[in-house]
């Protein structure tokens, strides 16, 4: 009697192990099909690539243009894409939340040079995880960034230089509003426009100012060029928000045959061209640059490396292009 009993204990201790080996396997198999998919989508491409692109300035309509580009190629490409950036200019934030996509290891990462070296320390960090770096609009050279990606600025400065070479020939008198002084992007459209201006003796750019990125301060350096050399015939501004700024002091100081020559296709800019307000502006592609950084990091996923540079298109805009309105004689 005893010895059925000890059989049948000995039978229910197999049965409940085997219930449990069972319940294992099946809770084995069940994760690895949650898993698999995540292993091939990985695999097999961008499924679940974490794509974060950090922007100068978050409403800046520039910024929003790329992120559009970058957010149609994500969607071809099955990325994600996380648009962030400080509320108002702030090379500070870039760096702290550039600091904070490499903590949260994101894939890669879209970036505006800023030219700070410890922006280049972070850029290089994230190399050395393994988190390909892009440069758009701005480059920072001497960092491990993967690429850049935005409007050959030095050629773009050439260009602007042969549009004021064009509307003066060879004689006048400019002066000329930059961003920052210390952005990559300005420095060559500076020295391209001024390769060109140097060429002509009797063609003297009489004051260089910084706008800051800002309209207030662009209207406010520009109106106090304009006072302080009446003489001045030609105004060029190299960030979007100088050519408005510039149009906004014009009307202040009131110089006479003042042309302006502006940089991006800002409402208030092709407006004051329609007008024959501004003579022209260079345009650039901000849309082109968000799309081509995201083709780029998914090339580079499956393998390719990129050119050190991608250069993006620039064009003219005047009045033959845009029409004249009710302001044009």
């Amino acid at each position: 009697m005893s010895n059925r009993k000890w059989n049948l204990g000995i039978a229910i201790l197999f049965i409940v192990f085997a219930c449990l080996l069972l319940q294992f396997l099946f809770s084995a198999l069940r994760i690895r099909e949650l898993v698999q998919p995540l292993k091939e989508g990985r695999a097999g491409g961008d499924a679940k690539r974490h794509v974060v692109l950090i922007s100068q300035e978050l409403d800046n309509p520039f910024w929003r243009s790329v992120e559009q580009g970058a957010r149609e190629a994500s969607a071809e490409y099955g990325m994600l894409l996380e648009y962030t950036g400080p509320f108002r200019i702030n090379p500070a934030e870039q760096i702290k939340l550039l600091e904070k996509t490499i903590a949260a290891k994101a894939d890669a990462v879209l970036v505006q040079g800023i030219n700070d070296p410890l922006y280049r320390q972070l850029i290089d960090k994230a190399a050395g995880q393994g988190i390909p770096v892009i440069t758009v609009d701005t480059d920072e050279p001497g960092s491990r960034r993967l690429s850049y990606v935005g409007s050959d600025n030095l050629e773009a400065g050439k260009k602007m230089g042969q549009l004021v070479v064009q509307a003066a020939g060879s004689e006048g008198r400019i002066g000329v509003l930059v961003g920052n002084e210390q952005a990559d992007n300005q420095k060559l459209r500076l020295a391209g426009f001024d390769s060109v201006i140097s060429r002509y003796p009797e063609l003297t750019v009489v004051a260089v100012r910084s706008s800051n990125i800002s309209r207030l301060q662009a209207a406010g350096q520009a109106e106090d060029i304009l006072t302080h050399h009446p003489q001045v015939g030609y105004m060029v501004g190299f960030s979007a928000l100088d050519g408005v700024g510039i149009l906004e002091a014009a009307g202040r100081v009131g110089p006479t045959g003042l042309r302006i020559f502006a940089f991006d296709d800002l409402a208030e800019t092709v407006e004051g061209i329609k007008q024959c307000k501004i003579a022209s502006t260079l345009v650039q592609q901000p849309r082109e640059m968000g799309y081509e950084a995201i083709s780029l990091v998914h090339d580079y996923f499956h393998g390719k490396t990129p050119k050190p540079q991608h250069f993006t298109a620039t064009a003219v805009l005047d009045r033959s292009t845009v029409g004249a309105g009710e302001g044009c004689r």
